[in-house]
């Protein structure tokens, strides 16, 4: 408690009289706003996830907003954490469905002020030895907690504070005057919500009638993103290209665009190629409202109709490309050619159109291009992306419905995860139904009815499962390949108009289709690849007038393939393991009002994948490597897969020790390189490509500009970089060229010989380096490693060894604190050396490892840290322990690493730098294969709170 008064007191110091004073953040007043990877929302569920009980008085709640918290407020419940929110009528915004969905809320008490002109927004968050509380402008919306500019004060107070007695005993005041929340009540409140929506109706502006087809054609705009890509379009024909790709994500209206840059080029005739019937009268309406012209001039080629005189032909490949219909046609008849969806160009009937007709434009777009049978889609496009935007930037630039999506664990009997794989008759088990049933509920839905679709596995479950949901009281029914295109339509219609609730699919509706009503999308499969997951995930994104935002229920179980659900949601493609881990804890990529949300145990089924599964292997290296082969037509470089967003090159390295080789394996046909060559590649890529130092980088970048480099020009290079610099940094980085560093593994690996050397204060890469860097060849190769190694390094700091939060091996932190030696064979739990104290702790030790010794290592805060030392310390005997404890008198760095398990390989979170408390110095033993040990611990505090995400990523099982 004193610790905890000390630090309130420091805090309130610095936010309220002195912001230079430099003090822990864990109790600093904070402004709350809505900013790019830093929202209202992410304190909001930190707050709630650490708290004993918590009380919401808020004027306005949506159901979006509601939503963003449901995941968080479903594990509070499964730990017994009980809350309490008082609202409002006040102006009737809140929505009778939005008080129905409160009393889902199991673990929330809900209670009704009509206090008139009731507008209040606070959060208040009672803990152990303290409260929190988080009050200003943010109502709880998805808006307000996420996109909006907001306001909002966090404080931290304990509980005899006077702010925290005033907002108390305010609530306590209001909320025993409130009513409770009952189904009773929301029937009395809908008349009145209802009549208040009718006048407002009345009082609205009257609604735009447009009757000259003219205006409404003028009135229909290019978004942003059309505007962007109709001018690439334009600039790609004033080059003298013929063909061009749109890679624009599912729901962005590629429809519109295409039809505004058929309008720009006004050819004398169109030809639109798509690969379902359905899809034509749709896309044909819409080019009717953007191109006008008499309804004769539009027609359709298809299995039912054979308009082939039409200026603007819409046509199904499947008819096109038999030969009476395609031979009728001049191969020059089509100014224009547009293909939809032309991932699925490869086939030999898209291939028989394409190279038959002979525009003067051919314009193909897709969401996904990536294809999986080595058939080259921009190959056929002359490599001529004209525009691409994916499902990140279009949430960004709100093109998109918003979604919410939730990641939800599969039932579990017993000790047993019951999940698609399996067999039929677990899968239906009562309780697994029941299971699904309360979540779709749980989650809702935007809208005044369901209107969603359930991907299944197998067609059996499907068709059973449908038949149980019936008898349960939902409208579904079953769709699958076998039905016709009638019955397909059919069933959608009846999803509409309320007929039907869900429509069951299996390998139908991934794409192609046009949905725009849905506002639930429940995945009961697992996740085979990124590309389908995110088709399915985008039935759901066309914005509709009837939703606000789409609820996506996916069903996890104890699958191998489920790290491909955040590289899917993240789109991250790099394959690195720690991204794929950081895309898990942290979704702040998500733009908008868009979240996405795990339960705890369905995020531990992800982290399982993530550790247990190889993301390097050959076959995943090399579908990657030539999607980007593919994309710019030539042998990649390094680079390139950074330019591409695709594979991380440290991936590729990890994976061989240098390109050169890995091209080897695929097969390349490249020019060699020496032996040696090999080996300077083997040391950049291991030891400089990750980026966590610029200085190795600025000097091999220098030496391979110009022969020689002074000590002082160095120096200067480094200051102009802001790099710092002390009396053992520039001895450090000669240690590592010398190789001297390195154990004699890694000197043979290096080549044995000085990469760098220095005489008379200058420094020189040596004479056969020199030879070989004249080789345009080995260049490119040793220039491509530097080239990303720079990017790299973007994202650390230069002004001071480690960056918070990024991950490091003992092997880079004994380089990066200029050790004269890699020490990290013997370096295990940490030692001192030149004044730094570096410790690694690997925090969930594996119980059935009996060489692994399970010590006391634990976090009592995010700020504070519980250490024990290796085995045979003695606080007094140790004269380790005699640094570590005296560390603050004496000067000491003390850095602390933490890894997760080992699950995470070599690398550990840098946490920060640390201050040992003296007094909590204790003797203590441990036990080790039926033996007692002696072991010292001790209390760290950590300069600044561990990141939220981070440190619950860390100390959950």
């Amino acid at each position: 408690m004193e610790q905890i008064i000390k630090k309130l007191e420091n805090s309130l110091y610095k936010g309220f009289i002195d912001q230079n004073r430099a003090v822990s953040s864990q109790f600093k007043p904070k402004l709350l706003s809505n900013k790019a990877h830093e929202n209202v929302l992410t304190t909001l569920l930190q707050e709630l996830k650490t708290c004993n009980s918590f009380t919401f008085s808020v004027a306005f709640i949506t159901e979006g907003g509601l939503a963003t918290l449901k995941t968080m407020l479903y594990d509070l419940q499964k730990k017994g954490i009980f809350g309490r929110i008082l609202t409002s009528t006040f102006l009737q915004f809140n929505q009778p469905k939005m008080f129905k969905e409160l009393l889902k809320l199991t673990n929330v008490e809900v209670r009704i002020t009509d206090i008139k002109g009731f507008h209040s927004k606070g959060y208040i968050f009672e803990h152990t030895d303290y409260y929190s509380l988080i009050v200003g402008s943010s109502n709880l919306t998805d808006s307000a907690l996420k996109a909006n500019y907001e306001w909002n004060v966090y404080l931290n107070s304990l509980e005899n504070g006077e702010i925290i007695q005033h907002f108390k005993n305010q609530f306590e005041h209001t909320w025993n005057q409130a009513a409770p929340l009952t189904i009773e009540w929301i029937e009395s409140y809908q008349p009145l919500y209802l009549e208040n929506m009718q006048q407002t109706s009345k009082v609205a502006s009257p609604p735009l009638y447009v009757t000259n087809p003219l205006k409404e054609s003028l009135l229909i705009l290019p978004n942003k993103m059309q505007t962007a890509a109709l001018e690439q379009l334009k600039l790609l024909r004033e080059s003298g290209a013929q063909k061009g790709l749109i890679i624009s994500a599912t729901g962005t209206g590629k429809t519109y665009l295409s039809a505004f840059d058929v309008r720009n080029a006004a050819p004398k005739r169109l030809l639109f190629i798509v690969h379902r019937e359905q899809i034509l009268n749709k896309a044909m309406a819409d080019y009717r409202k953007i191109l006008l012209g008499d309804e004769s001039e539009y027609g359709i080629l298809s299995g039912t109709s054979k308009n082939t005189n039409a200026r603007y032909l819409f046509a199904t490949v499947q008819t096109m490309s038999r030969d009476p219909y395609l031979q009728q046609f001049a191969k020059d008849h089509f100014d224009y050619i547009l293909i939809d969806e032309v991932h699925r160009a490869g086939a030999e009937s898209y291939l028989k159109i394409i190279n038959y007709f002979t525009p003067q434009f051919l314009l193909g777009m897709t969401a996904t291009p990536e294809r999986t049978d080595n058939f080259n889609i921009y190959e056929l496009f002359d490599y001529n992306i004209a525009y691409e935007i994916r499902l990140q930037e279009a949430l960004a630039e709100e093109m998109l419905c918003p979604f919410h999506y939730f990641g939800v664990t599969d039932y579990i009997k017993g000790d047993e995860l019951i999940d698609e794989t399996a067999d039929l008759q677990k899968l239906l088990v009562k309780e697994r139904v029941d299971h699904i049933i309360e979540k779709i509920s749980y989650y809702g839905f935007s809208g005044n009815r369901v209107k969603g679709l359930m991907f299944c596995s197998k067609k059996e479950e499907a068709r059973e499962l449908s038949n149980i949901l019936n008898q349960r009281g939902l409208k579904t029914c079953v769709l699958t390949g076998d039905d016709s295109q009638d019955a397909r339509e059919q069933a959608i219609e009846q999803l509409r108009i309320g007929e039907l609730e869900y429509i069951l699919t299996v390998d139908i509706f991934n794409e192609g289709i046009d949905i725009p009503f849905l506002n639930q999308i429940v995945m009961l499969r697992q996740t085979q690849s990124s590309i389908i997951f995110i088709q399915q995930l985008g039935r759901g994104l066309r914005k509709h007038n009837d939703k606000d935002y789409v609820t996506i229920i996916d069903f996890i179980g104890n699958y191998k393939n489920n790290y491909l659900i955040p590289i899917a949601l993240s789109g991250d493609k790099t394959m690195n393991k720690d991204n794929v881990r950081r895309n898990t804890v942290n979704t702040d990529y998500i733009q908008g009002v868009s979240t996405i949300n795990f339960e705890e145990i369905a995020k531990k089924q992800i982290f399982d994948a993530i550790n247990n599964t190889n993301l390097s292997t050959l076959k995943m290296l090399k579908d990657s490597y030539f999607e980007v082969k593919n994309r710019i037509g030539r042998i990649p470089l390094l680079i390139d897969f950074i330019q591409q967003n695709s594979l991380d090159p440290e991936v590729i390295i990890n994976y061989s020790p240098n390109y050169y080789d890995f091209l080897l394996k695929l097969k390349e046909d490249i020019a060699p390189i020496t032996d040696y060559e090999k080996s300077i590649l083997a040391l950049i890529g291991k030891d400089f490509l990750p980026g966590k130092r610029i200085h190795e980088l600025l000097l091999l970048k220098l030496l391979a500009e110009q022969e020689t480099l002074s000590e002082q020009q160095f120096i200067s290079v480094l200051h102009d970089h802001n790099a710092y610099l002390n009396e053992d940094t520039l001895l450090g980085i000669e240690n590592v060229f010398s190789l001297n560093f390195f154990v004699e593994v890694d000197k043979k690996k290096f080549g044995q010989k000085p990469v760098i050397i220095k005489s008379n204060s200058n420094y020189m890469f040596n004479e056969e380096l020199q030879l070989s860097l004249q080789d345009a060849n080995f260049k490119q190769y040793f220039v491509d490693l530097l080239d990303c190694a720079f990017i790299k390094n973007e994202q650390f700091l230069n002004d001071e060894p480690f960056k918070l939060y990024e991950k490091y091996s003992r092997r880079e932190v004994c380089r990066l604190l200029d050790w004269e030696k890699n020490e990290e064979g013997t370096l295990n739990g940490g030692r001192p050396k030149n004044g730094d104290f570096p410790i690694f702790v690997n925090y969930h030790k594996n119980d059935e490892n009996d060489s692994e010794t399970n010590y006391m290592d634990e976090f009592l805060s995010n700020d504070t840290f519980k250490w024990c030392s290796t085995k045979n310390r003695y606080i007094d005997k140790s004269k380790e322990m005699q640094i570590l404890i005296n560390s603050v008198a004496n000067g000491t760095n003390v850095y602390l690493f933490v890894k997760k398990d080992n699950g995470e390989g070599k690398d550990f979170y840098y946490l920060g730098r640390c201050d040992v408390n003296p007094a909590s110095a204790k003797p203590d033993q441990i036990l080790d294969k039926g033996s007692y040990y002696p072991v010292v611990t001790m209390e760290m505090v950590l300069e600044q709170p561990i990141q939220y995400d981070i440190y619950h990523y860390l100390v959950e099982e």
